[in-house]
């Protein structure tokens, strides 16, 4: 099975957080790879893997990065492909701040689409999304997958139902 999707992390701490790219792509049946690519202390790894993504049959880039954040946009000047960058909040951010910054902030003609933070799994739907505009089945499992999203919003009411309180109308 050849991957369509890459993920890729600054270093293994953001793990926690690029997982749920990991579990949500798996569950649509997307074909990925997950790897550690750090911009700053590996850049010829990076180099290397975004200028070979394309050529291996990738079709999107999810970049999660923390602190500076550079991972994802230095990866979208490499590649022709669509890149989602993930900021994480790390051990030595700003509040996650500095990550959002650096990857909303783009000059023109390198583009990064940006998930909010943390929200790697938003990053993944949106990877299997892209992928999805030449897979008919795989934009079945997403139009199933949104369907149940709105099945459990639904079932949720029944919590509110349950509320009992003297001017609750």
């Amino acid at each position: 099975m050849k991957p369509l999707a890459g993920i890729i992390m600054g270093s293994a701490s953001d793990l926690s957080v690029m997982q749920a790219a990991a579990e949500i792509l798996d569950k649509l049946e997307v074909p990925f790879e997950i790897n550690v690519v750090s911009a700053h202390r590996t850049p010829e790894k990076m180099f290397d893997y975004a200028k070979s993504a394309a050529d291996r049959g990738i079709k999107v880039i999810i970049a999660g990065a923390g602190g500076a954040a550079h991972l994802p946009g230095m990866v979208a000047s490499l590649t022709p492909l669509p890149v989602i960058g993930v900021p994480v909040k790390s051990s030595n951010s700003i509040d996650g701040w500095d990550s959002i910054l650096s990857i909303l902030q783009m000059p023109n003609g390198v583009p990064v689409a940006t998930v909010a933070l943390n929200a790697a799994q938003n990053a993944g739907i949106l990877a299997a999304q892209i992928v999805s505009a030449s897979d008919p089945e795989l934009l079945k499992r997403i139009a199933a997958f949104k369907e149940s999203l709105k099945v459990k919003v639904n079932e949720s009411q029944s919590e509110t139902d349950k509320v009992k309180l003297r001017f609750k109308a």
